[in-house]
């Protein structure tokens, strides 16, 4: 009595696995997750910045940062008065 005679049960049955859009969406969602990731991979490798080995002149403390670093050595000198400029 495993047969109730239904028949789409019959049609399920016979169905290929790749003719199920359950399937698609099991597979397609991960499978669409690794073609990006290559993608962004091959666009970050062939768009690569060079290494900077050398200090900008900026970063050296000139004028240019000087309210940065005014800005955050005031919060660890509390107290302490702001020199001018």
């Amino acid at each position: 009595m495993t047969d109730s005679g239904n028949p789409s049960d019959a049609a399920r049955q016979a169905t290929p696995w790749w003719r199920l859009p359950i399937v698609w969406l099991v597979v397609g969602g991960p499978a669409t997750v690794v073609v990006a990731a290559l993608a962004t991979a091959v666009v970050a490798f062939r768009g690569a910045d060079p290494v900077v080995l050398e200090r900008p002149v900026a970063a050296t403390g000139t004028t240019a940062e000087l309210p940065a670093l005014q800005a955050r050595n005031q919060g660890a000198a509390a107290g302490l008065p702001v020199p001018k400029r």
